[in-house]
């Protein structure tokens, strides 16, 4: 389902469900994080929902976004709490292990990667993308990955979608590119 008329990426609150129609598939990029065959079938299975709650922090005057993930099929989900300040911040995440995470807002013409800047609405443009940046914590996790993501919406068979573009490096250098379409739900 499209978003409303009035969403836009300054504010990107609300419940969203993965459309795996629409969306690239995630398996390999899960496999290289060290995600077991297991838990990658039931998320293939499952249906991703994800809970946000986009806001201001007036304390430090910046933007927050909090995500709660739940995967039906009986994989916990995970919660992020994102602080778009561009400050890398460790986590320990069950799904993906020892990370260190950053966000910020940011326009595209910054960024260095042609996948992550393209097929975002005029007002995602002018706004500034989401920009998400995680690695693995190596030393701890035992693996090597960068997920680089920039959220925004983008026009979908004549629909506003939320969607966000993955580029991932894997541990031996691999190159995967995924777009991931989200459904707005009431």
């Amino acid at each position: 389902m499209a978003v409303p008329a009035d969403f836009t990426i300054s504010n990107i609150s609300g419940k969203f469900t993965m459309n795996k129609s629409l969306s690239d598939s995630t398996d390999t990029i899960l496999r290289l994080q060290g995600v077991g065959w297991f838990k990658r079938k039931a998320i293939s299975l499952g249906t991703i929902t994800l809970y946000i709650n986009h806001y201001n922090d007036s304390e430090i005057d910046v933007e927050r976004i909090d995500i709660d993930q739940t995967i039906t099929g009986g994989i916990p989900g995970t919660s992020e709490k994102r602080i778009l300040d561009w400050t890398g911040r460790e986590h320990e995440d069950h799904l993906f292990g020892a990370v260190v995470g950053k966000s910020r807002r940011v326009k595209v013409d910054e960024l260095d990667e042609e996948w992550l800047k393209r097929d975002w609405t005029e007002d995602t443009l002018e706004r500034g993308v989401v920009q998400s940046y995680v690695e693995s914590d190596t030393p701890k996790s035992g693996t090597t990955w960068i997920a680089n993501q920039t959220w925004g919406v983008e026009v979908i068979n004549d629909d506003r979608r939320y969607a966000r573009h993955v580029k991932f490096t894997g541990p031996k250098g691999e190159d995967i590119e995924a777009r991931l379409i989200y459904d707005y739900c009431d």
